[in-house]
C-alpha cells in the first residue's frame, strides 16, 4: 500500500445499529453487569458468537457507565464508530481496538479519558495515518441547509455526520445548536497512537480553543476531503 490516489475521496460508513439485534442486546446486559460488579476489564467480544460480533457496529452509549473500567479490549470488532460516551471512562488507562478494520476514527470525547496510556490502534486503517495519508471524509457546515428530519440531534444520520447522536459539544461539553454541530478533525496523540479525531462543536469558538494536531499532521482542525497533508516522516 503507497497511500492514496490524487483526488480520492472516502466517506463514513453509513451503517445504522440495529438495537434488536441478540448481540446488541447481550452486549446492553454484559455493560449492565459491569457496572454492577465493578470490573477493571471490559472485554464483551470473546463472549458473543461470530454472527453476533457482527451485528455490533457501534457501542451503546451506556459505556460512559463503565467508570471502573481500566482495560477495554474490542480485538476484532465489526465497529464503525465509537460514541462520545467513551469519555466518560475515566479510569480507562488501556484501550485496544486492534485489528478492528472498519474503524477509521474516533471521538474527540476520548482526549478526556485522563489516565489512558496504552493503545493498541490497526493504524492503517485510520484517516490519515502518516505512512499512507488515507483522506479524511469531508465535513460539511451547520446551516439551514440541513434536512428538517435531521435537526433531532439524537439521531443523526451517519452516513452525512459520522455520528448518530451529537447533543453536547466536544470542547466545552454545552448544547449543540439545533443546525447542528460546527465539525473538524484533528489528529491528536491519544495515549501510544495518533488518532484523527472528530470533534463536534457547538461555536466557531469552540473550534478555535482546541490544541495543535500532532507532529506530522495538519496543525490546526481542518474539514477533511482534499486537503494538502504533511509528507509521510
Amino acid at each position: 500500500m503507497h497511500g492514496s490516489p490524487p483526488g480520492a475521496t472516502t466517506s463514513f460508513h453509513a451503517d445504522g445499529q440495529d438495537t434488536t439485534a441478540p448481540g446488541w442486546l447481550k452486549l446492553l446486559e454484559m455493560i449492565d453487569a459491569a457496572v454492577a460488579d465493578g470490573r477493571e476489564e471490559f472485554r464483551p467480544l470473546p463472549e458473543l458468537s461470530p454472527e453476533e460480533r457482527r451485528q455490533i457496529v457501534t457501542l451503546p452509549a451506556s459505556i460512559g457507565r463503565l467508570t471502573a473500567v481500566r482495560s477495554l479490549v474490542l480485538y476484532g470488532s465489526n465497529l464503525v464508530r465509537i460514541p462520545p460516551e467513551i469519555g466518560g471512562m475515566t479510569n480507562l488507562e488501556e484501550f485496544d481496538p486492534y485489528t478492528s478494520r472498519r474503524l477509521h476514527w474516533f471521538p474527540y470525547e476520548i482526549t478526556r479519558c485522563a489516565r489512558l496510556v496504552r493503545s493498541t490502534v490497526s493504524t492503517r486503517s485510520i484517516y490519515g495515518n502518516y505512512k499512507y495519508r488515507p483522506p479524511f471524509p469531508r465535513l460539511l457546515p451547520p446551516g439551514d441547509t440541513v434536512p428538517d428530519i435531521e435537526r433531532d440531534l439524537g439521531n443523526l444520520d451517519p452516513a452525512r455526520w459520522g455520528t448518530t447522536a451529537a447533543r453536547t459539544c466536544s470542547v466545552c461539553d454545552g448544547p449543540v445548536p439545533v443546525t447542528g454541530p460546527h465539525q473538524a478533525w484533528l489528529s491528536r496523540t491519544v495515549a501510544t497512537d495518533v488518532l484523527p479525531l472528530l470533534v463536534n462543536a457547538c461555536s466557531p469558538a469552540c473550534l478555535d480553543a482546541l490544541p495543535a494536531g500532532a507532529k506530522g499532521h495538519l496543525p490546526t482542525p481542518h474539514r477533511g476531503g482534499a486537503i494538502e497533508q504533511p509528507p509521510p516522516s
